[in-house]
């Protein structure tokens, strides 16, 4: 296997620009990241003309920053990565018109990477122990994803969401009861001092699809919990609100990955994606997998939510395969893992 491989990798997907030289897959020399966040929040959500048009304005600086921040100069990087779906589309076309242009001014191989495989590649970064086959939960705002990982960049997705992604519903109850944007970190904030048994909102269920998820009706049921509430004149207790949702979602997750542990014989289990990064999700995921006696592997926060450091772990294993993209990669804004 080659060693010392540079690999500048770029995500541009939703509202984080962020630039990333990792080396062999693992070691990163640099992780810039430029949130959105605060420009979002005005809005209460992210509005995706204005995603993109931040992009291009911090594009060209969070590169630089990057490569300067890893010590290298340009001539030492071996390829180009970026996140080519799925996400917004204007969003994925600035970082992939940049990626192309920049690997072709230094005639360097151009990896296209699947947004989501990066989000599991992130935990080779902290865990390069894990190898495959194993179980991986994706939950973030724009994905839930149970998968099987086969191989390194190839997977068996078991289950997934038949509506709303897990983040998308932090983010629409954080609303409904007036926490704003982002959803998840503020629901996780306004659960610590809350009942999670304090309102028994329902755990979805697909008949006939074990593994596969549901949130949109969870949603429901809070809406129409607050609005009852407010119909009678009656107060509600925001931080209950909060916790119960959150022991729902929480309970709806573990309990699909117990049962794929259990049925696929994983000996290891891993969770990825900006949700992960919840306390609540993280410690009832570590506890079931020790009852269960499965190792567990978790990245750490940063790596969780969106990042460039994960796209180049997860564009290391596509160079090693000669997997490269041609100079006609485009953005695919609904690609799916498998």
């Amino acid at each position: 296997m080659d060693k010392n491989i540079k690999i500048l990798a770029i995500e541009s997907s939703c509202d984080e620009t962020a630039a990333s030289v990792v080396e062999d897959g693992v070691n990163v020399l640099s992780n810039v990241i430029y949130s959105q966040i605060d420009i979002h929040t005005e809005y209460g959500g992210v509005v995706p003309e204005i995603a993109s048009r931040a992009h291009m304005e911090k594009i060209n600086p969070v590169v630089d920053k990057s490569i300067k921040d890893a010590g290298i100069c340009p001539d030492d990087l071996d390829a180009v990565a970026v996140t080519f779906g799925p996400g917004l589309v204007g969003s994925l076309l600035v970082g992939v018109s940049f990626a192309k242009a920049y690997a072709y001014a230094l005639g360097l191989p151009l990896i296209g990477v699947n947004h989501i495989s990066g989000h599991i590649c992130a935990n080779y970064i902290e865990h390069p122990g894990l190898k495959p086959p194993y179980g991986c939960l994706v939950v973030s705002g724009g994905h839930t994803h149970l998968v099987r990982v086969a191989d390194y960049g190839v997977y068996e997705v078991i289950g997934r969401t038949m509506d709303d992604a897990a983040g998308e519903a932090f983010d629409k109850v954080a609303r409904a009861i007036g926490l704003g944007y982002p959803g998840g970190p503020k629901i996780q904030k306004a659960a610590q001092s809350g009942n999670p048994s304090a309102i028994d909102f329902p755990r979805g269920k697909i008949e006939g699809s074990p593994y596969d998820f549901s949130f949109s009706g969870l949603k429901s049921a809070v809406l129409n919990y607050l609005n009852g509430l407010n119909m009678k004149g009656q107060e509600y207790n925001r931080a209950d609100v909060a916790a119960s949702f959150q022991a729902c979602v929480v309970e709806m997750l573990v309990s699909r990955a117990r049962l794929a542990i259990r049925e696929f014989g994983f000996k290891d289990f891993a969770i990825a994606g900006g949700v992960s990064s919840n306390s609540a999700f993280r410690s009832a995921m570590e506890d079931m997998c020790k009852e269960e006696g499965v190792a567990f592997y978790k990245p750490s926060p940063v790596l969780c939510t969106d990042n460039a450091a994960m796209i180049g772990a997860a564009a290391y294993h596509e160079y090693i395969k000669g997997n490269f993209s041609g100079l006609d990669l485009n953005a695919v804004p609904g690609l799916k893992l498998a």
